[in-house]
């Protein structure tokens, strides 16, 4: 006969058994559940990217997922950015364009950048790509805005955020 079986969800490295409500949010296990407060919970509707997080490597709005949606897939906060070589050069890249303003929407930001540069050193085009056959050499700005359309600012602060990206991509 087999025993039970084991759930668990890995988050910045540590695993977590899932909440036993299987209604819970990703978001709302984050936060309430395990005190990580750095994803933000804005619109609760996946319109604004506060709450963006990696799943296996992948950008994704937490406020959409529900936490046992996630069992088995390697989560990653802002929190475990910083010992990330990637995330901690996006971090002081955001600290030096002054890419932050307010902040509210300064970790969802962080995430997605590390995703997007991910997904364009593997050659991931984007809708904004144009020669889907051409090597991705250089994030033009259209590439850019395409590729970050899913986290807003409403500070503004699309032009230093932008910035940072392209010093830490080198384009």
């Amino acid at each position: 006969m087999d025993g039970p079986v084991l759930r668990q969800l890995r988050v910045n490295g540590r695993a977590y058994e899932p909440p036993a409500d299987p209604r819970v949010s990703l978001l709302d296990f984050l936060r309430d559940h395990l005190r990580l407060t750095g994803t933000k919970n804005a619109c609760d509707q996946g319109a604004c990217g506060a709450c963006t997080i990696l799943a296996d490597g992948q950008r994704v709005y937490a406020c959409l997922l529900l936490a046992v949606q996630c069992e088995g897939m390697d989560i990653v906060t802002v929190e475990d950015l910083v010992e990330d070589e990637l995330g901690a050069r996006v971090q002081d890249a955001f600290v030096r364009y002054d890419a932050m303003q307010c902040g509210y929407c300064t970790p969802g930001q962080i995430c997605s950048v590390v995703g997007l540069l991910a997904e364009w050193r593997d050659g991931v085009p984007s809708a904004a790509t144009p020669d889907l056959t051409a090597p991705l050499d250089r994030l033009t700005g259209a590439e850019l805005g395409e590729r970050m359309a899913g986290n807003l600012c409403r500070c503004g602060a699309y032009h230093h955020i932008a910035a940072a990206i392209r010093e830490v991509a080198g384009t």
